[in-house]
């Protein structure tokens, strides 16, 4: 099968990559219909992290082709969307729900690869949910978006506890930023805060339910969310980003007592114990437990209660999937969906 592989930063080419077959009687292998290039699939193709023919992708709906001997709750020709993270969905973690730190947890990236035509799922029972039915071709998209960006914005919703009369801020405008903007109008908050420069990404956040563009950054930033919310700051934020700036751009935007929760994958991220301390700001993230809010959001999509589908601002084919990382690490795309 052909398969996405990143040689190094930059280097990205689609090659011949065994096909996946059942190893473990937990295991499902699966027909990729659809996959797409994550904003997280970035920091190494700028270099920040050190990929060395490392199989991408973790976002992925498909079909499911052959179940092993013990899988219960899946059949050959289920239509499937998965996490980006492999979880048994039965440990105590996982029974907490945090089914991202799952004790038998495999992250798809790296270990597994969705860009690419076939897939083996480790624990397919805890990993994967079928969906009621076949999707309409319309539909594959927003179920995309549920795999990871939707299930990151929602954590990150979530836990920043975004809802009525709870103003929202969100740092960062990628896809998981757009997401949580969605997450936070649908837990019934009223005013959200997208902090953005890009105009196609500013009408697409308003779209999703944000009600006030800052494009301010720093303590320009910050000044600005506090004008909009009596001075206080935002009770719930959102930081989608991952780098130092964007973090204390969160921090310094809530208010005493109010929460942030973090989805940015971190990268050289310093937190300040002092400022902390004095600013009462409650801090929960990490990799998103998807599956724990999977189920729900698939029924949402399915309902078309929600239209997540339109943070993919373009399509290409698989084969194409260096063009699509030029296009995302350029800003000329918010996320490109790949079809095998």
């Amino acid at each position: 099968m052909r398969g996405v592989i990143m040689h190094g930063p930059g280097d990205v080419r689609v090659e011949e990559r065994v096909d996946p077959r059942i190893q473990e009687p937990t295991d499902a292998v699966i027909k990729i219909v659809a996959t797409c290039v994550c904003g997280s699939d970035l920091w190494p193709y700028r270099g920040a992290d050190t990929p060395d023919q490392q199989l991408m992708g973790h976002e992925y709906v498909g079909v499911v082709e052959q179940i092993g001997a013990e899988v219960r709750t899946l059949r050959p020709g289920d239509h499937v969307v998965g996490s980006f993270v492999v979880s048994d969905n039965t440990c105590s973690i996982c029974a907490a729900g945090y089914q991202s730190r799952c004790v038998n947890g495999i992250f798809v990236d790296g270990g597994i690869g969705t860009q690419a035509e076939y897939a083996r799922i480790p624990y397919a029972d805890g990993t994967l949910v079928a969906t009621p039915g076949r999707p309409d071709e319309d539909m594959v998209p927003s179920l995309l978006a549920a795999s990871d960006v939707l299930g990151t914005g929602w954590f990150a919703a979530v836990t920043s506890e975004a809802g009525p009369g709870r103003p929202v801020a969100v740092v960062g405008d990628g896809a998981v930023g757009l997401m949580a903007i969605l997450a936070a109008r649908q837990l019934g908050a009223e005013t959200i805060i997208a902090m953005s420069r890009h105009g196609a990404r500013q009408e697409l956040a308003r779209e999703f339910g944000a009600t006030e563009i800052v494009e301010e950054r720093g303590d320009d930033g910050v000044e600005r969310v506090k004008e909009l919310t009596d001075g206080l700051g935002a009770y719930s934020v959102i930081e989608a980003v991952g780098s130092q700036e964007s973090m204390m751009q969160a921090i310094r935007s809530t208010r005493p007592g109010g929460r942030v929760g973090y989805v940015g994958v971190s990268h050289d991220v310093e937190l300040p114990g002092a400022e902390l301390f004095f600013g009462l700001v409650h801090l929960h993230g990490g990799p998103a437990p998807v599956r724990r809010f999977l189920p729900d959001l698939i029924q949402l999509i399915w309902d078309r209660k929600i239209d997540p589908g339109k943070v993919f601002d373009r399509t290409m084919p698989l084969a194409q999937a260096a063009e699509a990382y030029d296009a995302m690490d350029k800003r000329m795309a918010v996320k490109v969906l790949l079809q095998p």
